[in-house]
């Protein structure tokens, strides 16, 4: 890359250089040249922060009703549950069904979940029975909206600014991580729990009026999709799924992708069960000391996020799976480290790993996968990634209260890492696949 080295003889900077050196640092944001993902990254980035100050705002409203650490677990599985059983039906309907009119619904639904969340709660008549059903009506829209959401991307920027724009997304769901839990706390100690569900169903209002202002006729892949659908005989719900399970089955880069992803995400990515308890027992640095570990694995990711994007590169099995493996090994030193300041580095570097690893996944198999089976083959995808985070917080939770929080990381990152090796030994035909998608 071209830096600064030299100046002109009035002593100004070359205009040709400082060109460069922006156009460099701008490339990091190509993907919002296009104007529909533009109205959609902008609304998500007001959204984003909204959904994670509900999910602190809900976390306090359990404990506050129920002083029980088992019914926020419960809470929490009831969100997920519906992805891990219902996101492939969620696949059929985004490949059936125009994108944006899915995410129009689903947005809207989970805007009205947190009205009703905000209405029981300022008015004290919530009780936790209302918000174990929300929780479970929340999973279910997520299980629609999450597969429709990221095949939607494709059809926003088109295959060439497609690394990019999925990096951007990561960025703006760990920069939604940082601040909105740190503006949830405030507000709580200020003005109670009830603002932020009520800050959360305003936040929709910028994503519902982006995906509004859509212009479909601008959306990659529309025609070709039309096409596709009046060539073939029509198919029910089932047959449909059979087809994009068969898909990812025979397609080698799909098939290793979603398989290593979803052991690493299983086993690997449990950090709402276990950061809690490094804090407390291993390291011994309390409640301030868990906000710091949660904000380094968050930055970390964060600029993982902004680096990809700033790459924009082509897919790689290879990029991933070296990912994949720093993040076995990485996660592995966090565990057996006793020292609070060498576990924040460590625990960001797990994070900036676990970036690497989904986002060129995600991009992966959006690149490979066929228009028309698009939204199945994501619904895999977000079942393996997202659907595996109840089982795999049982698990580690499981485990860690018979051994303790560092043996249960060292086994669910054993397994992440043993993933990891055999893909990259049965590479080879993976990587055959994917270089023939991108030619």
């Amino acid at each position: 890359m071209q830096t600064i080295t030299s100046k002109d003889k009035d002593g100004s900077v070359p205009e040709l250089i400082v060109e460069k050196q922006a156009h460099s640092l701008l490339r990091t944001f190509i993907a919002l040249r296009h104007r529909n993902f533009r109205l959609f990254w902008f609304g998500q980035m007001i959204s984003l922060i909204g959904t994670w100050m509900q999910s602190i705002g809900q976390a306090w409203l359990v404990l506050t009703l129920t002083h029980s650490a088992w019914l926020l677990g419960v809470v929490g599985a009831l969100q997920f549950l519906p992805v891990m059983f219902l996101s492939l039906f969620g696949g059929v309907l985004a490949d059936r069904l125009p994108k944006r009119k899915v995410l129009l619904f689903t947005q809207s639904s989970a805007m009205i979940q947190a009205i009703l969340l905000w209405a029981l709660v300022a008015t004290g008549h919530v009780q936790i029975w209302h918000v174990l059903v929300l929780a479970s009506l929340l999973g279910l829209t997520n299980s629609i909206d999450m597969p429709t959401r990221q095949a939607f991307v494709s059809e926003m920027v088109g295959r060439e600014d497609l690394p990019n724009a999925i990096a951007l997304n990561s960025s703006l769901f760990n920069m939604a991580r940082v601040l909105g839990p740190g503006l949830g706390g405030l507000i709580i100690a200020w003005l109670g729990v009830a603002p932020l569900f009520l800050l959360n169903a305003i936040s929709f209002i910028a994503v519902i009026v982006g995906l509004a202002l859509i212009d479909m006729k601008s959306l990659h892949g529309i025609s070709y999709l039309r096409g596709k659908q009046l060539d073939r005989p029509k198919q029910n719900t089932w047959q449909s799924l059979r087809e994009g399970l068969t898909y990812v089955k025979r397609t080698p880069a799909v098939f290793l992708v979603i398989a290593v992803v979803g052991v690493v995400s299983l086993f690997g990515i449990n950090f709402n069960v276990m950061l809690p308890l490094f804090a407390t027992d291993v390291l011994h640095s309390g409640a301030a000391g868990f906000g710091f570990l949660s904000a380094a694995f968050g930055l970390g990711s964060l600029f993982s996020a902004l680096w990809i994007a700033w790459g924009n590169n082509k897919p790689s099995i290879r990029f991933m799976l070296l990912g994949a493996l720093a993040f076995g090994v990485l996660e592995i030193l966090f565990a057996l480290s006793p020292i609070y300041l060498l576990s924040l580095v460590l625990i960001a570097s797990v994070g900036f790993a676990q970036i690497a690893l989904s986002a060129v996944a995600n991009t992966t198999i959006q690149t490979i996968a066929p228009n028309h089976l698009r939204g199945r083959v994501m619904s895999v995808y977000m079942m393996v990634f997202a659907g595996s985070v109840p089982l795999g917080n049982l698990f580690a939770g499981g485990l860690a209260h018979l051994y303790g929080a560092p043996v249960s990381l060292l086994i669910g990152a054993g397994l992440a890492l043993t993933a990891a090796i055999v893909g990259w030994i049965k590479r080879a035909s993976a990587e055959k696949d994917l270089a023939t998608n991108l030619d």
